[in-house]
């Protein structure tokens, strides 16, 4: 039987202020199946932004168990979950987190740099990423002459270089205009629909939920909602 991408069984997260236990998640209990697309919605401080940390492998459970295709990260040394992350998970971030001085095309080579791909094979792959996302004229263009559509798209192409199996995008159209925004949207649609891809986005924008099969909506560190 195959494994889901992601599962959490009866996780919590506990963070400590001094001496005040803040719970971020309360006993989560969610599956995300290969190739889905999946919205997760909430207010602030409902956990969601927690859950995609979780997710992606980038901070582990106080409680319960996180499996990334049937992998427990909090099981991993610090290298096999730099491995996990470079090879199987595409992050796609709110504010971009491009390098300025490098152009779209270096940028997006960076991934395949720290995997270890040589030059010539990562000046491919990454042409073919920028192509995909619509930047092909704009490759050798710093971030400073992009809009702030055609950065997200950089990020977008950064996060597919590696081919990983799972894109975890936080409020991904959260520092976009509406037009820019869309069209983020219907990119992501179409790499999940066309690369099959599973597609988790974080977002408070119902716009931008509104494409995704599921919708899953958070409160209070659990969800109460599913559609």
């Amino acid at each position: 039987m195959e494994q889901p991408a992601i599962k959490f069984e009866n996780v919590w997260k506990i963070y400590k202020l001094g001496r005040v236990e803040v719970p971020a998640l309360r006993g989560l209990n969610i599956e995300i199946k290969r190739g889905e697309h999946v919205a997760i919605m909430g207010p602030s401080g409902s956990g969601k932004s927690t859950f995609l940390h979780l997710a992606g492998a980038l901070d582990r459970p106080t409680r319960g168990r996180v499996l990334i295709e049937g992998r427990d990260p909090s099981k991993m040394s610090d290298e096999e979950l730099s491995r996990l992350r470079n090879e199987l998970i595409g992050f796609v971030f709110q504010t971009f987190n491009l390098i300025p001085r490098l152009t779209a095309l270096e940028n997006v080579m960076l991934p395949l740099a720290i995997k270890g791909v040589n030059g010539e094979e990562r000046m491919r792959r990454a042409k073919e990423a920028l192509e995909m996302v619509g930047l092909a004229r704009r490759m050798n263009h710093r971030p400073i002459e992009l809009s702030g559509g055609e950065q997200q798209r950089v990020a977008i192409a950064r996060a597919i270089v590696t081919s990983p199996r799972i894109i975890l995008a936080d409020e991904p159209t959260g520092n976009l205009d509406s037009a820019s925004a869309a069209e983020v949207v219907d990119l992501l649609t179409r790499l999940n629909r066309e690369l099959g891809v599973t597609l988790v986005v974080v977002t408070h924008n119902p716009e931008t939920a509104a494409p995704a099969k599921r919708i899953v909506r958070m409160r209070d560190g659990v969800v109460y909602e599913e559609n």
